[in-house]
């Protein structure tokens, strides 16, 4: 059986993608940690509130430049 999880992370990466990360981990290579831990679903409404454009930041920027 595995144990619960009770502390999380906000991380993102280089493309501006949001995701959650077990807090006592360190996030994979190319994410880092934003300085928000909270439970699951804090953590995810603390993204639907800072994550409103969802296209990766290499998108944004090649479509402003058209």
């Amino acid at each position: 059986m595995s144990a619960v999880r009770t502390g999380w992370a906000v991380v993102v990466n280089d493309e501006d993608q949001y995701s959650v990360w077990p807090a006592d981990s360190t996030p994979p290579a190319g994410w880092r940690t934003l300085g928000f831990t909270g439970s699951r679903d804090e953590c995810l409404t603390r993204i639907a509130a800072d994550w409103s454009d969802l296209r990766p930041a290499s998108m944004r920027r090649r479509m402003d430049a058209a």
